[in-house]
């Protein structure tokens, strides 16, 4: 039997009857036509996974909530923030649900000098809530109930300058000196920059140089900005992590 979970941006406790918001209603009872006293496992990103029972009332969908409520699928021990040059349209999507997959803990979407993506404040604010509906629908997917943090866009030189200066700081760059076998277990937490499509530029890089990042090779061949962080991100959990 399939376990269908849902998030949904509302206070959850035991015992509880909850009002589904009008998008969880529709994607549980017409997309995926569950029907009266269904069970279903509601989250709202503290980490708990509340299972209950789907409940048909005229035009409400209640989410009754059962008395005991369990921890989701354990958090990585390895707190990753993936700072994204934003790529376009169907590539941001695919590295935001690999990442959180793949136990990422914050995204940062970045604007680089080369990045092709433009975002006004109205369209910034469209992808914003985009990019939202995607990690909660994978933490859905992948069983996690703690939706990584999703900062705003924000240019890369201005981000770099406000780095926690205590982290691991890596920008992935295929003639970097530094592979993976070469770090040490971090300490804290890990910082990794992924430039756009066309790369990083000189001044992104040397704006990173000054805030202390290392340049980190993965292998030998060049990977496409919607392949690179998936990558690094698989490749740090498996030596530090818990892949």
């Amino acid at each position: 039997m399939r376990k269908v979970r849902v998030f949904v941006d509302l206070p959850l406790r035991p015992e509880a009857d909850v009002v589904l918001p009008d998008f969880a209603a529709e994607h549980l009872t017409r997309v995926l036509r569950l029907g009266d006293g269904a069970q279903i496992v509601c989250f709202n990103g503290d980490g708990r996974d509340y299972r209950g029972t789907l409940r048909l009332r005229g035009r409400e969908r209640l989410f009754v909530v059962d008395a005991c409520t369990a921890p989701a699928a354990a958090e990585s021990p390895l707190r990753i923030t993936l700072a994204q040059c934003v790529a376009r349209g169907e590539k941001m999507d695919s590295v935001l649900q690999k990442a959180t997959e793949l136990g990422v803990a914050g995204i940062v979407p970045l604007i680089s000098e080369r990045t092709e993506v433009r975002l006004d404040e109205d369209r910034a604010g469209r992808r914003q809530a985009h990019w939202t509906r995607v990690l909660h629908s994978a933490c859905e997917q992948c069983g996690r109930a703690t939706v990584p943090l999703l900062q705003a866009a924000i240019a890369l030189p201005a981000w770099a300058a406000e780095v926690a200066p205590d982290a691991l700081r890596l920008v992935l760059a295929p003639d970097a000196q530094t592979g993976l076998r070469e770090l040490a277990p971090p300490t804290g937490e890990v910082i990794v920059v992924v430039g756009p499509e066309g790369g990083l530029s000189e001044r992104d890089l040397a704006a990173l140089a000054v805030a202390g990042f290392t340049g980190l090779r993965l292998g030998p061949r060049i990977l496409r900005t919607e392949t690179a962080g998936p990558a690094a991100l698989a490749a740090l959990q498996s030596r530090f992590g818990d892949l």
